[in-house]
């Protein structure tokens, strides 16, 4: 795919998620214990996203997670596709600084992450600053190759496990809710 002059090899790597509003995170966290997953603990991060010209590009510094993501993802309700690419930082200080210098920051998004898996879908728990608390699925080919389909059937599933109700899905990013309440 060419933008601007500059070739842009499609992305390897799919998610299907959604992201709802969480009423009372201890149901979540029943659910997925009903289920067997994995805590991978909380982590308490920093996602500064910046400004690009397609897609959204975020610098996660975290006690757990560190990485730069580059994801393109339509603001619908419902599950959504998520194509993405993840680069591990290890010094996020040095990157953050040229990262402002050359592209300027958007906005800064601040938020305790209870992290969990089951196979290959995350689920989040997470108290965003500013927001409220909200609960994430993500179905994810990040290890393994899994079709389309079956990323969102998985998805599809445990909303359903999880009771997240239709008025409680949220289309838009966190850094974009951030934005609206700004204005």
């Amino acid at each position: 795919m060419c933008r601007g002059g500059f070739l842009f090899l499609e992305m390897a790597y799919l998610n299907v998620e959604i992201k709802a509003k969480c009423g009372d995170a201890d149901v979540a966290r029943s659910c997925l214990k009903k289920h067997n997953a994995e805590f991978k603990g909380v982590d308490f991060q920093t996602d500064t996203y910046f400004h690009v010209l397609h897609g959204r590009m975020k610098l996660r510094e975290g006690n757990i997670e560190n990485n730069l993501i580059y994801y393109e993802r339509s603001n619908v309700p419902g599950a959504k596709e998520s194509n993405f690419q993840l680069v591990k930082v290890p010094d996020a200080t040095s990157l953050k600084e040229t990262l402002t210098g050359a592209l300027g920051i958007k906005v800064i998004v601040e938020k305790k992450r209870e992290i969990y898996f089951i196979k290959n879908v995350k689920f989040h728990i997470d108290e965003v600053r500013g927001l409220g608390n909200f609960v994430e699925i993500e179905a994810s080919n990040l290890y393994n190759y899994i079709a389309k389909g079956e990323l969102e059937r998985q998805c599809n599933f445990y909303v359903a496990e999880l009771g997240i109700k239709e008025e409680d899905l949220v289309s838009l990013s966190y850094s974009d809710m951030l934005l609206a309440a700004q204005k």
